[in-house]
């Protein structure tokens, strides 16, 4: 997932957590905290984006994107921080389900639900 990916990942995140009655507190604020420290590298549509909570991912990016690659915010590792804490926050990953080293492993499968019969 790249850095913008993660971003616009966590506003959508927090702007469709925000409309339910029953999103956390902590999700509310980690929502307006990851806002709060973007918004002074928003310039412009980018900035009126921001501030109009959208909820789809796709429409973020298309919104803000570019205005996080060239003011350089998608780098900035305050941002990261509070875009991954506000998706840890509302139960999302940023990678994926699954940490697995099977480098030397014969027969693996990883995934739910799997069945397999090894003859070695």
């Amino acid at each position: 997932m790249s850095n913008v990916e993660l971003i616009v990942a966590a506003l959508g995140a927090g702007a469709t957590a925000g409309l339910t009655d029953t999103a956390s507190l902590a999700v509310q604020d980690a929502y307006a905290g990851l806002k709060r420290v973007l918004r002074p590298w928003m310039h412009g549509e980018a900035r009126q984006a921001l501030e109009a909570d959208e909820t789809e991912p796709e429409v973020w990016d298309a919104r803000i994107g570019q205005e996080l690659i060239s003011s350089g915010a998608a780098e900035e590792e305050e941002i990261l921080a509070a875009a991954r804490r506000l998706l840890a926050m509302a139960g999302l990953q940023t990678g994926g389900k699954y940490q697995v080293d099977a480098s030397q492993a014969k027969g693996v499968q990883i995934g739910d639900g799997n069945t397999q019969t090894n003859n070695f």
